[in-house]
């Protein structure tokens, strides 16, 4: 997304890069990651094939695009700032729903298409962990540290705590994706659920 700091230039980049990650979901969710070409991609963009590699070097480039808007990288820092002074539970709650639209609202097939390819490609995998999910690891456990620090969370391990926290996540997609009954037709009950199991955990309370 252009910011309002940036040069006209540099919004009008943000722009033509935003259109071909629009047409590269688009196009990889219809035909597949091996299946889809440079050209096909252009075409669905409305752009001449040279344009694509102006922005992006290659295909796996292009999918390691789409990892990083999906995981909302440019918006993560401002995310989780809110945490330090805000009510843990509902914070919990409302960024959880933020994440569960932005990768379940007709993305089902592109999310099929991504995990694939990750899980096969060695290379992107790599490119994927070192650019995408240790910044976003590393950011999360400073603004978690501090919440230990200052006494809003139990003292606990946070590196293994997030990827915890990540990993359930990342399950109920898989999950879904896959065809699982429950979660088919009863997803929107998870918000509350989750963030009573994250927060709460499941044994009863000392009250009864």
């Amino acid at each position: 997304m252009p910011q309002p700091n940036e040069s006209f230039q540099e919004q009008v980049a943000a722009l033509r890069k935003a259109q071909i990650l629009d047409a590269a979901t688009k196009v990889f969710a219809q035909r597949g990651f091996h299946r889809t070409t440079i050209h096909d991609v252009a075409k669905a963009a409305g752009v001449a094939d040279g344009t694509i590699y102006n922005y992006f070097e290659n295909k796996p480039a292009l999918l390691l695009g789409i990892l990083n808007r999906m995981n909302e990288t440019e918006r993560r820092p401002v995310d989780l700032a809110q945490v330090a002074d805000a009510d843990i539970r509902g914070f919990f709650r409302q960024y959880l729903q933020h994440r569960f639209v932005a990768l379940t609202q007709d993305s089902h097939e592109m999310f099929q298409v991504v995990l694939s390819e990750v899980l096969v490609n060695s290379e992107l995998r790599e490119l994927y962990l070192q650019q995408v999910v240790m910044p976003t690891f590393a950011l999360a456990e400073t603004y978690f540290t501090r919440l230990v620090e200052a006494g809003k969370i139990r003292p606990l391990d946070v590196p293994l705590t997030l990827r915890v926290i990540a990993a359930t996540f990342l399950g109920l997609l898989t999950m879904r994706v896959i065809g699982d009954p429950q979660l088919q037709t009863r997803w929107d009950e998870l918000l509350d659920l989750l963030t009573t199991i994250m927060l709460d955990g499941l044994l009863p309370s000392e009250g009864g």
